[in-house]
């Protein structure tokens, strides 16, 4: 079965990838389909993840999956939450897209350091929220969510991930998300903690 990744991310692809491979499923980006990203105007994850998977499946005529996700932290109301991708705007850039995506990442994490500067409580963490569809009009869609509790450093450590990974601290870990290396990260983030529902689902309502 083929199922549409409501995302041109090369990196939340292999992720994604690498979570659901006990399954028959051929993952594939949107973006090698000609599929554009969607447009994301709402003020919450699960109707941001519903708008991109519609959109994926209504393009691709079929199965789409999709995930909506950022950092929420406490000190700033839950902020950056649906924003986090371009909490910093839209940085003009030029290049190849993951380039493009490195200086949309710095500029993120640069704003995020600069609105906790001086803060004592640095609570924050990473939520995912999954959503399957099994076609544009499914009128049940999957949905899973997951949450990643943990801390903003006063500056960047390591350079695996991607995001604000090299910000978020693990307490539980003794690492920033982007110290881990991938098997562990898929252990524990927030992706793999929605995805255990996710698993659940597709194999008990999909058959898979």
């Amino acid at each position: 079965m083929r199922l549409v990744l409501a995302s041109n991310n090369a990196k939340k692809l292999s992720e994604m990838k690498a979570l659901l491979g006990g399954l028959p499923l051929e993952l594939v980006a949107q973006g090698a389909l000609g599929i554009a990203e969607a447009e994301e105007p709402h003020f919450t994850f699960i109707e941001n993840a519903l708008a991109k998977a519609r959109h994926a499946a209504k393009a691709s005529g079929g199965a789409a999956l999709a995930d909506d996700s950022g950092v929420c932290v406490d000190a700033l109301g839950g902020a950056p939450g649906v924003v986090s991708a371009h909490f910093a705007g839209t940085v003009a850039a030029t290049g190849e897209r993951e380039a493009v995506r490195r200086a949309q990442d710095a500029a993120n994490n640069t704003l995020l350091l600069r609105r906790l500067d001086g803060a004592a409580d640095r609570r924050a963490f990473f939520l995912s929220t999954l959503v399957a569809i099994r076609h544009a009009e499914d009128p049940q869609p999957l949905v899973a969510v997951g949450r990643w509790p943990g801390e903003i450093l006063a500056a960047p450590r390591g350079d695996m991930g991607f995001g604000y990974d090299p910000l978020m601290f693990i307490p539980d870990l003794g690492r920033t998300v982007a110290e881990l290396d991938a098997e562990t990260k898929n252990r524990h983030s927030h992706r793999a903690r929605a995805m255990v529902q996710m698993l659940e689902q597709l194999r008990s309502v999909w058959h898979l």
